[in-house]
């Protein structure tokens, strides 16, 4: 073990936030480094990752695809982890596994839910492209949008984790990418890196009118994981027989009350039943025993490839936690937000 590091670090719930995380509701604690025991794993975090969906887990609410975080409960996460010490045969010392140690130097696991990287050189992709958002990214849009070729597909957090994977897989099955990003470098880099067609920047007024330019033809296939006034600007160009995959409503998360959400209920509803809309929410831990394969051989190639490019936004730091994911609500990361905890 490393003696430089005798404590272990963690970051708790500390209340339950009213609106967007602040850092009152989160608390560091240290405590003594855990030992493990018969069947277990000790492992040290090296990077961990930042989700939109971590501020679902954060309030106390009824049964969903995932419980929600106690109080005084470390932060769950899904982390790039090294083996420090092992008491289960199959993992050794020094090796990387994909883990779920949450926000905290060190975690024990009793190996059922590691996932071995072997000598994967950029690992903290696992957590990213090569992971559970790029994962996301290809069951919503191939298995639920089904783009053809010639259909128009459109995507917010263009250049977000899941967004650039979505656009950039829309474009190997010949679609026609329209993305909306916030921020003029953000459009230019899903334009000019990813290779999207054309990508509109949200901050910037009259959204639906310039939407509406950029899809003359309609929206065939609208990823949906931001909600909002994008929707809003999404909803009167879906074409007859459009689809809409669910990933989720970024916007909404920090929302007080859900009053504007149901103010746009009729117009919703409306639309999904004129146009023979077909909406569908997924979980993506829902596919992992059936999809997790193809996806994982198949993305490795298109970024061997150079087909599909991935960009990282790494931040220093396990204090910078709470932080950088309130800034990774607000839109302010760039690529996929990791926390770098430790090194090799």
């Amino acid at each position: 073990m490393n003696n430089a590091t005798p404590i272990n670090r963690r970051i708790t719930l500390a209340a339950r936030p009213h609106g967007l995380p602040a850092p009152q509701d989160f608390h560091l604690q240290t405590q003594p480094v855990p030992v493990p025991g018969d069947g277990q794993v000790l492992l040290r975090t090296l990077y961990l990752s930042l989700d939109p969906y971590m501020r679902n887990l954060m309030d106390e609410v009824g049964p969903g695809y995932a419980p929600p975080v106690a109080l005084g409960a470390t932060m769950v996460g899904g982390t790039v982890s090294q083996v420090v010490q092992s008491r289960q045969p199959q993992f050794r010392p020094g090796q990387l596994v994909l883990a779920n140690a949450g926000w905290q130097d060190y975690a024990l696991s009793d190996g059922t839910d590691l996932l071995p990287l072997d000598d994967m050189a950029q690992p903290s992709l696992a957590l990213g492209g090569l992971g559970m958002p790029g994962f996301t990214a290809y069951v919503g849009l191939l298995d639920i949008g089904q783009p053809r070729p010639g259909d128009t597909v459109v995507v917010a957090a263009a250049t977000g984790a899941v967004g650039s994977v979505v656009g950039q897989l829309a474009k190997l099955k010949g679609a026609r990418v329209v993305g909306i990003a916030g921020g003029a470098d953000k459009c230019r880099y899903a334009v000019e890196a990813l290779g999207f067609d054309l990508c509109l920047d949200r901050r910037e007024p009259g959204l639906g009118e310039r939407l509406t330019a950029a899809c003359p033809a309609g929206i065939d296939v609208y990823f949906e994981n931001v909600g909002g006034d994008v929707l809003d600007a999404v909803l009167p160009l879906l074409t007859i027989g459009a689809r809409m995959p669910v990933c989720g409503f970024i916007a909404h998360y920090n929302q007080a009350s859900s009053s504007a959400a149901t103010d746009r209920l009729p117009k919703l509803l409306a639309t999904v039943l004129q146009k023979r809309v077909r909406m569908q929410g997924f979980i993506i831990l829902d596919h992992y025993a059936e999809r997790f394969a193809d996806f994982r051989r198949e993305m490795a190639e298109w970024v061997a490839q150079g087909r599909v490019r991935l960009r990282e936004d790494v931040i220093d730091g396990l204090e910078q936690a709470p932080l950088a994911f309130a800034g990774l609500l607000e839109g302010k990361n760039f690529g996929k937000l990791v926390v770098r905890v430790a090194d090799r």
